[in-house]
């Protein structure tokens, strides 16, 4: 006798098959993009190559372009992933542990920045940058970016820190422990899986960005990856295929990050409290 419960995990698992095919489809059709011409992409995108043109990576691989859009893109993520952990956690701290005259409003004010998309602030943001001298300039970059991802990372951090057991700040406490000492030497190792989770979501939220470092940068040698992409669109013809390629090598560091982070990601998502 069939149970009831074998059609609902059926039902389960055809959903996150077609989900999961619905991410991986393109991907593979992108990777398997790289090795065609541009004749037979426009002929067959789906299917295999006819012949495997591999000429199309290695040229990218072996071009000193390649690998400066690659470090720029990983100067500005990890930059943009140290300072939103940094003051995130600073000020989620204060959030959750200390009680102060208008700490409501202020992270009423702070969390505002939940409720803009980023692309509403680009033409004050790019005057606002101008005004600094940040133009051409990777800080241009690096800092808005740190300031768009505060309101989540403060979200996260904050609901986090406030599930720390109490007992824990007493016992610290009496021995001479204040909240800066306690902070540095047991909130931050404890939250190891919610700063991971953070981390990774503005790392690919700053790898992947493409209009900022668009209206900020116009030196080509300071383009990230999303905007090398526009040097193989020539004035009467799209090379596709090697744009698949480019596409393909420079989304590896972002899937390569996520998959060393991801049982942080599941940990600082799921878990609720801390005991010991």
């Amino acid at each position: 006798m069939i149970r009831p419960g074998f059609f609902l995990a059926l039902i389960r698992a055809a959903i996150l098959s077609l989900v999961a095919a619905l991410v991986i489809v393109p991907l593979i059709a992108t990777f398997m993009g790289g090795f065609k011409s541009v004749g037979e992409l426009r002929a067959s995108p789906l299917g295999l190559p006819s012949v495997w043109r591999v000429e199309t990576y290695t040229d990218i691989l072996g071009g000193s372009v390649f690998w400066g859009y690659i470090q720029n893109s990983l100067i500005i993520s990890f930059s943009a992933v140290f300072l939103t952990l940094l003051l995130a956690s600073m000020a989620a701290y204060i959030f959750a542990q200390i009680r102060f005259f208008g700490s409501k409003y202020i992270q009423a004010y702070l969390l505002l920045g939940l409720m803009f998309p980023f692309a509403t602030a680009i033409v004050p943001l790019f005057l606002q940058i101008r005004d600094f001298g940040l133009l051409d300039n990777p800080l241009g970059v690096i800092l808005p970016q740190t300031a768009f991802s505060m309101a989540f990372a403060i979200v996260l951090l904050r609901s986090f820190f406030q599930q720390l057991p109490k007992e824990l700040f007493e016992a610290a406490y009496v021995d001479g422990c204040g909240y800066i000492g306690f902070f540095f030497r047991f909130t931050l190792p404890l939250s190891t899986p919610i700063l991971a989770t953070v981390g990774t979501f503005v790392f690919v939220q700053s790898w992947n960005n493409y209009l900022l470092p668009l209206v900020v940068i116009n030196n080509s040698a300071g383009y990230t990856w999303p905007l090398g992409i526009m040097r193989y669109r020539g004035e009467f013809m799209v090379e596709w295929n090697r744009i698949l390629a480019f596409v393909s090598l420079t989304i590896l560091p972002a899937l390569i990050f996520f998959t060393f982070t991801q049982k942080y990601i599941v940990a600082g998502l799921t878990r609720g409290s801390v005991k010991g």
